[in-house]
């Protein structure tokens, strides 16, 4: 995998989508197009509304203030077993992603490094020998696989461990990070816009922020589709994630001097959570 500089590190769509969207000249009407475009959009309604009622119950225990307290206790349990399975299909491009870290140490040599939402502790293999490690997670029954994970990476040295949404990381002193990494979390918070912000809030100048998150598909593809029509499903059992979100765009607004970014698939390529996009930004 090699990650492109810059400008050149940008990926648009907009062109293949209008492409594949765009009926030939001539060969219908506008108001033929318009249909058109709005049957698959009825459609995705539909089948929302119909899972929706299948997942019924579990807007019930929310209303009810039950199902929040309980799945954040068995999130972190499904995490442990589905996370090395996920790494082992992305290994290469992770490995490959982090392997210029020591790029953006600091003066004295050392790598300050904080990770958002944390989790169990997937990505600590890829990070290099002394990285003192700051952990921020919203969850705090994520700590027992955190520790499990700090056991098995002794390569690191863990200074803090903050329970914290990525919005709100007032804990963390401005510029006090040489990188931020997030992956897997970005489809699932609240605000990807403050999120950033914190990023670029912590950075010391000339950090960089590395980044690995499932995204939107092409608009005109079946893949969208079907991760609109999975939307309510995955807001439930994925801790609030969003597969159609358009992180993407998010980091192209913020306020980086450098961004380097492609996209990738993560097999199998017919699930809603194939299409990722991996790389990092400079402050």
């Amino acid at each position: 995998m090699s990650l492109e500089g810059g400008q050149q590190g940008r990926t648009d769509t907009s062109g293949s989508e209008v492409a594949l969207a765009r009926s030939a000249p001539g060969s219908t009407c506008s108001g033929c197009a318009g249909l058109q475009l709005s049957a698959p959009m009825v459609l995705v309604s539909c089948l929302r509304r119909c899972v929706q009622l299948v997942i019924l119950p579990v807007y019930i225990l929310a209303y009810m203030g039950l199902w929040d307290s309980f799945y954040k206790k068995v999130f972190p349990r499904i995490m442990a077993k589905l996370a090395p399975m996920y790494n082992r299909k992305v290994y290469k491009e992770k490995q490959e992603l982090f392997s210029n870290l020591r790029k953006f140490a600091g003066p004295l040599g050392q790598l300050r490094l904080l990770e958002i939402g944390t989790g169990t502790g997937t990505n600590f293999q890829f990070y290099p020998p002394g990285c003192r490690l700051t952990c921020t997670d919203p969850n705090p029954n994520f700590r027992e696989f955190l520790l499990k994970s700090l056991s098995e990476n002794p390569h690191l040295q863990l200074e803090h461990s903050v329970v914290a949404s990525g919005e709100n990381l007032h804990q963390i002193s401005d510029g006090t990070m040489d990188v931020v990494v997030c992956t897997l979390v970005l489809c699932s918070v609240t605000n990807v816009s403050k999120v950033l912000k914190e990023v670029l809030r912590v950075l010391r100048l000339g950090g960089a922020f590395y980044f690995l998150e499932h995204v939107a598909a092409d608009h005109s593809s079946w893949t969208y589709f079907w991760q609109k029509v999975c939307d309510p499903v995955c807001k439930c059992f994925g801790d609030g994630c969003s597969p159609s979100r358009e992180t993407q765009k998010e980091l192209e607004k913020t306020n980086f001097s450098e961004l380097n970014l492609r996209r990738i698939y993560v097999p199998p390529r017919w699930i809603p959570t194939s299409p990722h996009i991996i790389g990092y930004a400079v402050k």
